[in-house]
């Protein structure tokens, strides 16, 4: 190999882990920009020939803390990947919010999944978030700084998630209603 050889193949060499290291920094910029929250991690087991083999499942919730939020099971036979899939299911899954000027919802409702009810009221500034661990992940995550809940039913952390999104996706804003009634926003 000549001299020039050698040189050309080191610039393209240094060029593919430039482009690599720039990658990996997109990517962790990306992932930067969500929040990632692990709500419950259950480690299940099945019973085989040889003695009982253990998995995990994981319930994730991810949001952008601007309005959009989704949640996610994950399940693998270590902790890591089963992260890792709940967190690329929620991805897939995001819903988006409207949130009022003080950073709160537009009005009170009550979602439902299975047993699981709660109660989502909209609460003045500085109130903060007044709510169980579960829903307190999925209202973190959207964005909520000012809220109050109440589990009215079931407390299972998977149905808690599922119904405080089911309620946060019944919530309409001021201008989505006096268009849907055919009127101003002052006249409502």
């Amino acid at each position: 190999m000549t001299s020039e050889n050698i040189k050309e193949k080191d610039n393209k060499e240094t060029k593919r882990t430039d482009r690599r290291k720039n990658d990996n920094m997109v990517t962790l910029e990306k992932s930067k920009e969500l929040i990632e929250r692990v709500v419950s991690i259950n480690r299940v087991a099945s019973v085989v020939k040889g003695g009982k083999r253990f998995g995990f499942s994981t319930l994730v919730v991810v949001g952008d803390g601007k309005g959009r939020v989704g949640a996610g099971i994950g399940k693998a036979n270590d902790v890591r990947a089963s992260i890792e899939k709940g967190i690329a299911k929620a991805k897939t899954s995001m819903i988006e919010v409207e949130l009022t000027e003080d950073n709160t919802i537009t009005h009170s409702v009550i979602g439902k999944f299975g047993a699981a009810e709660i109660l989502l009221k909209p609460a003045g500034p500085g109130t903060g978030v007044i709510s169980g661990g579960a829903a307190r992940a999925v209202l973190e995550s959207v964005g909520i700084e000012n809220v109050l809940t109440k589990c009215l039913r079931s407390r299972n952390p998977i149905n808690v998630v599922r119904a405080t999104l089911d309620g946060l996706s019944q919530t309409r804003s001021r201008s989505l209603v006096a268009r849907m009634r055919e009127k101003e926003e002052a006249e409502l």
